[in-house]
């Protein structure tokens, strides 16, 4: 389900009675929407019925996206053998505005010595509350504007795009965000075992001419989104068999 011009909430239904029509016709609802708590409105609507049903977030507004961080701690595990200790992750571009990133954060918690470098433009650093998250949890974090003090101690480097969507008067378009890209003749900067990551969609973060270099890893992350994602709904259905062959 995703809020949008073809739905009926443009003809004026509530969002509470599009989510009963969902309910009414399936066994589980895939939700994305604008509004930071939708998701969690839907669970806590559909738990106390007659016929809970389960409620994935697809991405929530600006705030998460937990699938992704599922999938992208997963790339991460497979690019590393399973041996995901004591790295250093770089999180770079809109850390402000951007769902990925902060699922990402949250979800790393869960990885032993993870220490975190966020390169942004001052306009779109990370905010108070996830310093706050941070801080609570002992993992240790630095902030530059600098690229290149970044890349170099990085194991994983993971762009986002500016979240532009999110303006309320074109602000971004004052941004110049031209530093935050990824060239190929910065590729030496890159430990050799690095990888680098991206949630998709790109604009100009990372040049299409590094998607052959072995440490490009955004195409393998977005095919795993696709296992990762029927792992959760085949868990999720109790047919988890259904995906034991896949390697």
């Amino acid at each position: 389900m995703r809020s949008s011009a073809t739905s009926s909430e443009v003809k004026g239904e509530s969002i509470e009675d599009t989510l009963e029509t969902m309910h009414s016709y399936t066994d589980m609802i895939i939700m994305r929407h604008k509004d930071d708590n939708m998701a969690e409105k839907a669970a806590y609507m559909f738990n106390n019925s007659n016929k809970p049903i389960p409620i994935i977030n697809a991405g929530s507004g600006p705030f998460e996206h937990p699938t992704q961080a599922l999938l992208d701690a997963y790339t991460i595990y497979r690019a590393f053998a399973g041996k995901v200790k004591n790295k250093t992750i770089a999180v770079i571009g809109d850390l402000k505005r951007g769902r990925a990133v902060r699922s990402l954060i949250y979800m790393l918690r869960n990885f032993e010595g993870t220490r975190l470098v966020f390169i942004s433009p001052a306009e779109l650093s990370i905010p108070e509350d996830i310093k706050d998250f941070l801080a609570k949890n002992n993992m240790p974090f630095e902030e530059h504007n600098d690229i290149v003090k970044g890349f170099k101690k990085a194991d994983v480097l993971y762009f986002t795009r500016i979240q532009d969507e999110y303006d309320i008067h074109r602000e971004s378009e004052g941004i110049d965000y031209s530093g935050f890209y990824l060239k190929r003749e910065d590729l030496h900067l890159l430990k050799k075992n690095a990888i680098i990551m991206h949630p998709l969609p790109r604009r100009n973060e990372v040049s299409p001419e590094i998607d052959s270099d072995s440490r490009a890893w955004y195409w393998k992350q977005e095919i795993n989104g696709l296992w990762v994602r029927t792992a959760m709904i085949a868990h999720i259905f109790r047919e988890d068999g259904y995906i034991l062959n896949y390697r």
